[in-house]
């Protein structure tokens, strides 16, 4: 019979260190045991995190009205002063006639509604064949493909949620929550375009992305969904404006 290669091998310092670390870890176990008294230890985290979320949307929220009505009294204060200065009423011509470009006005008309959501989960958890968790949610570069598609397709207005778009937003995800512009938003996440609808078509079809996207959706039940409209409605961006730059030293 021909020896087994591991037997006769010398002690090592390390299983000499097993029964050691067995030990601590059995006290471990039996602190943590004792400490959590049958609960779930990560339960106070959590609970912890999502009233920590809830707080800040509702502080963003009473910022919003604020900032909202701010605006509603420099807007009347500007009207006053322009009713007795030439000047100032040029100046607010001017910027009253820029204000659809820089997305500062609603616009009305007929359009796009697109909504992309998560795949239903299975009731016994499990995923659908060959897929990953990471194939059933909706990522940041799908959103971010969709904007660019109808931007692309020559839209006058775009909002995300009830947001409006302008050039200095940035759609971004983390897991499966979007951020934008300081409030955070879940799935079904829907983006609204004043848009011609078969250019907007012409643009999804020519994106990768959007081809990624549709074959994820026919595989493992993602929705992908869009809906022509005779009229739809973009709101005014009604966030802060101001720009920020780095500066050296």
């Amino acid at each position: 019979m021909v020896p087994s290669p591991f037997r006769g091998r010398r002690p090592s310092a390390w299983s000499a260190l097993v029964p050691v670390v067995a030990l601590a870890a059995g006290l471990l176990f039996a602190t943590s045991g004792r400490t959590a008294q049958g609960t779930d230890l990560r339960a106070g985290e959590v609970t912890e995190l999502s009233e920590l979320i809830r707080e800040r949307d509702a502080g963003v929220a009473r910022q919003a009205e604020q900032l909202a009505d701010l605006q509603r009294q420099v807007q009347q204060l500007t009207e006053e002063a322009a009713s007795r200065n030439g000047v100032v009423a040029e100046a607010t011509a001017q910027g009253t006639a820029g204000g659809p470009s820089a997305g500062l006005t609603p616009v009305s008309g007929p359009g796009v509604v697109i909504t992309l959501d998560d795949a239903p989960q299975r009731s016994d958890g499990s995923l659908p064949n060959g897929a990953r968790p990471d194939d059933l949610v909706i990522h940041q570069s799908d959103v971010q493909a969709v904007v660019n598609a109808v931007w692309a397709a020559g839209a006058d207005g775009v909002a995300v949620m009830d947001q409006r778009l302008i050039s200095t937003s940035a759609v971004r995800c983390v897991g499966n929550t979007l951020l934008l512009q300081g409030r955070t938003y879940s799935p079904p996440f829907v983006v609204t375009a004043v848009v011609d609808a078969p250019s907007v078509r012409s643009a999804l079809s020519a994106s990768r992305q959007i081809a990624v996207l549709e074959q994820a959706a026919d595989a493992f039940g993602l929705t992908f969904e869009v809906r022509e409209r005779s009229q739809v409605t973009v709101p005014a961006y009604d966030g802060g404006l101001t720009l920020q730059y780095a500066s050296a030293g």
